[in-house]
């Protein structure tokens, strides 16, 4: 089971109101009262998510979670606390011991989008780490259909980016991880809402920033996942820019990896190619010219020149 969800909670009528904010859905819900109980249920079943208070009896909330993360590292950790306690909440969330936290009393709909989004995630995690090949390029087509104008961009940011890396006469292993990190390159907007991908319009300020952690969001799952490093690359680093002024982490010229800058040339082409909520698709034409705007400023320059030269040849 990958989609069950333990509730902690030493009051029940917490772990009732908790409850009852899934049961239109097809989560499969379990309950424990104190730590030693959630314990023995984790060690027993696969968890996707853990829902603890932290103010209990016995085994704090804190500590159970991080017993969870040692007996099962993929489940994802959620902390319910109060405003007294915070300070404590920050702390396991700087350690890695706990994926959000939400102080009581809490919204019933962050919550739920919480859970249902933790859920995703351990989905994502197994998924990836089980995989073979056509499981990848499977859970990469999945993640496409939040957002339907994105249908095929994975395999042809793959095919693109392969044409820059041939050109290069890149090894064989380099040749394969471009290939699933293009595949999976948007894997983290598993943790942006669907309201956000599809919105017919600019983002306004706070949406595009929800939107401009989706690398670091697919990195993280990448690396949980044990994947190749180039693959995290390029999933944490495609939205670089080579004058620094791209996102996550400001990388700028030869600081992003090149497996990275290659990915982020087939990806702008294909975006501006394509048809979007907010604006139609440009002709090739139009998009080579767009490209050697881009050629310098936003994308390097030495594959952008590969790239263009490989799409021109017949």
């Amino acid at each position: 089971m990958d989609n069950t969800v333990l509730f902690v909670d030493d009051e029940a009528s917490i772990l009732n109101a908790l409850s009852r904010l899934f049961m239109e859905t097809d989560l499969r819900i379990l309950r424990a009262e104190n730590g030693e109980e959630a314990l023995a249920i984790v060690r027993g079943e696969p968890v996707a998510v853990v829902v603890s208070d932290n103010l209990m009896p016995g085994m704090r909330g804190v500590e159970l979670l991080s017993k969870v993360r040692n007996i099962s590292p993929d489940t994802v950790k959620v902390l319910l606390t109060g405003y007294a306690d915070l300070p404590t909440a920050i702390e396991a969330i700087n350690r890695g011991e706990v994926f959000r936290f939400h102080v009581k009393p809490w919204a019933d709909d962050e919550v739920v989008r919480t859970v249902e989004e933790g859920v995703r995630r351990y989905q994502l995690v197994r998924s990836l780490r089980l995989g073979d090949e056509g499981a990848l390029r499977s859970i990469a087509q999945t993640i496409e259909l939040k957002d339907p104008y994105t249908r095929g961009h994975c395999d042809r940011v793959a095919a693109y980016a392969l044409k820059i890396a041939s050109g290069l006469r890149l090894p064989e292993e380099m040749l394969r991880s471009i290939k699933h990190g293009s595949w999976l390159h948007d894997c983290g907007k598993i943790g942006v809402p669907e309201a956000i991908l599809n919105f017919p319009g600019r983002l306004s300020e706070r949406d595009f920033e929800v939107v401009k952690k989706h690398p670091g969001w697919g990195a993280e799952v990448a690396r949980q996942a044990h994947l190749p490093e180039e693959v995290v690359n390029i999933i944490l680093y495609h939205h670089e820019r080579i004058d620094g002024k791209g996102y996550p982490t400001g990388a700028k010229g030869k600081e992003i990896p090149l497996e990275a800058r290659i990915v982020a040339v087939a990806d702008v082409f294909d975006a501006m190619s394509t048809d979007r909520p907010y604006a139609k698709g440009y002709d090739r034409e139009h998009a080579f010219r767009v490209m050697g705007v881009l050629r310098g400023p936003a994308l390097d320059p030495e594959l952008v020149d590969i790239f263009l030269v490989a799409l021109a040849a017949p």
